[in-house]
């Protein structure tokens, strides 16, 4: 939850700092996208919505419209609509630059082609979920990486593949296979102690772990070019880079 404390933070930031006036065209969409939530038009909403759309791991991201319409009310439930229904157009929804389109403080972002992107808001059963889940998770992990609060990410590079776990108290742990290597195998290297590190208001970050000479890290790109990998794994010895990788996030 800590990267959703962060964003909501950031956002919090954002929306008092640089928000703009919502132009007419863009409440033109969102008017419409509204009328369709409170007529709970289940096919109209899903064409708003920008696919995959990624749900907070372990839930599996809502891959197309039929998954959509199949999870709505999953994630759709009375709270959140009525968060939106309840929206001004003009008042309550941001343009945030480049960023895109926030409904209040980040519930739900939109981009100004009229697609939804991200809805920052968990139900309570994606909360019961996510719980499930992880128990699920754990049997299926080698029995030295078994006991953690909550996963975080699985990163894959050329070379390796990468599991980030939440240990509790800002504690991270990093552990590494080959990229053969199956998770119910044992790790070729664990470290804990890792520190997750916030790089300005975007929501870009990156998990730091230190053994020895030298230091993990695991960049996490959230706002980036198009050019930009999902991620990176940065390895340094005594201060000097040994491998700089591009890394994948392995969908929820």
């Amino acid at each position: 939850m800590k990267k959703l404390l962060y964003l909501s933070i950031a956002i919090f930031w954002m929306s008092n700092v640089i928000a703009q006036d919502l132009k007419p065209e863009y409440q033109k969409f969102i008017k419409s996208f509204i009328a369709n939530v409170k007529k709970g038009d289940k096919e109209a909403v899903a064409k708003f919505i920008s696919f995959p759309l990624n749900r907070e791991y372990p839930i599996p991201s809502i891959v197309n419209k039929a998954d959509f319409i199949k999870k709505y009310d999953q994630v759709f439930d009375e709270k959140l609509i009525s968060e939106i229904t309840k929206s001004n157009p003009a008042k309550d929804w941001s343009e945030m630059g480049w960023r895109g389109i926030m409904l209040n403080n980040g519930t739900l972002w939109i981009d100004t082609d009229g697609k939804i992107i991200g809805i920052n808001y968990q139900s309570k059963f994606e909360k019961d979920l996510k719980a499930k889940l992880i128990i699920n998770e754990k049997t299926k992990l080698h029995p030295s990486i078994a006991s953690f609060k909550t996963p975080e990410y699985i990163l894959e590079t050329s070379k390796f593949r990468i599991r980030i776990d939440d240990l509790g108290n800002e504690n991270y742990r990093y552990a590494s296979w080959s990229i053969n290597q199956k998770m119910s195998e044992k790790p070729d290297l664990v470290i804990t102690n890792g520190k997750w590190v916030q790089q300005g208001s975007g929501g870009n970050h990156y998990i730091e772990f230190k053994k020895g000479n030298y230091i993990y890290t695991c960049d996490i790109i959230v706002l980036g070019t198009s050019e930009s990998p999902p991620a990176r794994l940065i390895i340094t010895q005594n201060g000097k880079e040994i491998l700089n990788q591009d890394a994948t996030i392995v969908p929820r």
